[in-house]
């Protein structure tokens, strides 16, 4: 039995340092195809290294003995992003063809809808793949308002940080990370932030339009996030005023008998 476990928890991380050798590939084959410079190439890596390491720290923790097809998906998706964020980076010095920018783009966020139907119609879901699956949508959605930031101004950076200013504030205030209600209009609100943010990049509106499309993502945003926080909130001081609350109830019963 010890055997097969180790054989298996070897077969995951394979799968892992595949995702890695597929990550670099794709550099290979956008750095051959646009000439990509030095800053494309480091962030590109740099992309490809941590993902693989944090992935298969997360996986040995995780005690996991399969990859599982929608983390496969899920891996894939993550490939593409890292050659998103190559060219972000690279555009810095160059600007990326927008056919290979929006093709890399759109397919991440096409993908984005498959790992979960993958994952229910297998029965693979799992805790694991699900932080992976957000993790990857929000760095993503952190490239593209750098991007986009570099036409309209700092200010789209908002729509990219929202998510980890929300996980470090959770550091400070726990009760931020209570478990939230299933939501149609956040699930709507998330998958909005790509295609806005991608409608915007690509350029093909004018640029007032674009700066309304990414004030409407913007605006989605911190609606979403607002009613979120304030109903953890309310939930919270529920929580805190039910001990109280049977304490004097408890007390007027002692008085009255």
């Amino acid at each position: 039995m010890a055997l097969n476990n180790t054989y298996d928890a070897r077969l995951v991380q394979q799968e892992t340092a595949v995702g890695a050798g597929l990550q670099i590939l794709l550099l290979a084959l956008i750095g051959t195809a646009i000439g990509m410079g030095p800053a494309g190439w480091v962030t590109g890596l740099v992309f490809a290294i941590a993902t693989w390491a944090v992935l298969s720290r997360a996986l040995h923790r995780a005690g996991s003995r399969t990859f599982g097809p929608a983390n496969r998906v899920t891996l894939g998706r993550a490939t593409l992003v890292g050659g998103v964020t190559a060219l972000v980076a690279d555009s810095f010095q160059d600007s990326p063809p927008v056919s290979l920018f929006v093709g890399l783009t759109a397919v991440a966020l096409i993908l984005d809808g498959v790992d979960g139907k993958v994952a229910r119609r297998t029965g693979t879901s799992t805790p694991l793949g699900a932080r992976f699956d957000m993790e990857v949508d929000a760095f993503l959605i952190l490239v593209l308002s750098v991007y986009v930031s570099m036409v309209m101004g700092p200010w789209v950076l908002l729509i990219g940080v929202m998510r980890y200013v929300f996980v470090a504030a959770a550091r400070v205030w726990p009760w931020l990370t209570a478990p939230l209600p299933p939501s149609t209009a956040r699930k709507t609100v998330a998958a909005l932030q790509g295609v806005l943010l991608l409608v915007a990049a690509s350029a093909f509106l004018p640029h007032v339009v674009n700066f309304g499309v990414v004030a409407l993502a913007l605006g989605l945003l911190v609606w979403s996030f607002g009613r979120d926080v304030l109903w953890l909130h309310r939930t919270h001081r529920a929580t805190q005023a039910a001990p109280a609350a049977a304490g004097r109830r408890a007390r007027r019963e002692l008085v009255t008998s």
